[in-house]
């Protein structure tokens, strides 16, 4: 007789189609500001999320979604506000979109994990709740601890402080910032502060930057930059005496990508 190998989890344990995938703890709709921080930033997040290092991709973001961590207690989960993992597909089909990102069923981990911290939640993010009995390990654990997320950032959108912890050995550690930017060498983008406006909104965001440490852009900033070029040109066109409204000159512009 042939030994009998226990079977793998991805095959014994529930998978995202079995857990719950919306945060039960969720008290109502949030405010305007909650909204603003919680939808708008997360999606600048994404958009801006372009790594240029041959070895990060494939992505997967996260947003908002239920982060299944434990295979011996499969109920328990935290909900980042974002999250980066390297090294998994993202969803090709709306079929194939994920209700929850199950460690398990996946088999990698976060790479780096974004709180936008709040009054109520200060303490659980920056580590100072302490566990309660009988209850699930706090959010600090389960990144440092038990997933061992490599970086984990919290911005506090109140005071407009952001804090880079980097695990080192079995210990997240604050990363000193001589200003309000950090790069990310796996990634080949750095993540910073950036004071501008996104969604119709003003404010101080966090952003992805480049390795020439410009910001990346969003589609509408290229959408911007391309009609802010075409005005130069048609400038410069009448400024020789050609008319760039007229069809053959606009014709050929088309043709090159401008207008």
């Amino acid at each position: 007789m042939y030994p009998v190998h226990p079977r793998s989890p991805q095959e014994t344990l529930p998978t995202m189609y079995d857990l719950p995938s919306e945060d039960a703890e969720e008290p109502g709709l949030p405010d305007e500001v909650q909204k603003t921080g919680h939808e708008f930033q997360p999606q600048l997040l994404r958009e801006t999320c372009q790594p240029t290092a041959a070895d990060a991709e494939p992505i997967f973001i996260g947003t908002d979604l239920n982060l299944y961590y434990d295979t011996r207690y499969t109920d328990w989960y935290k909900r980042p506000d974002w999250f980066l993992v390297c090294g998994v597909e993202p969803a090709a089909q709306q079929s194939d979109l994920r209700l929850s990102y199950v460690t398990w069923q996946e088999g990698i981990n976060p790479f780096l994990v974004v709180e936008l911290l709040s009054p109520g939640t200060e303490a659980d993010d920056l580590g100072n709740k302490v566990r309660e009995l009988g209850k699930p390990p706090t959010k600090w654990d389960v990144y440092e601890r038990i997933l061992r997320v490599p970086f984990y950032v919290v911005f506090d959108r109140y005071e407009n402080h952001l804090r880079v912890f980097r695990l080192e050995g079995n210990r997240y550690r604050l990363l000193e910032l001589p200003e309000p930017r950090f790069w990310l060498e796996e990634l080949g983008i750095g993540l910073g502060l950036w004071q501008g406006q996104y969604g119709g909104v003003e404010g101080l965001w966090l952003r992805w930057y480049g390795p020439d440490g410009e910001w990346i852009l969003t589609a509408e900033d290229a959408v911007g930059e391309a009609r802010s070029h075409s005005e130069r040109l048609a400038a410069k066109l009448r400024e020789l005496g050609i008319d760039p409204d007229s069809i053959g000159v606009r014709l050929i512009l088309l043709s090159h990508g401008f207008f």
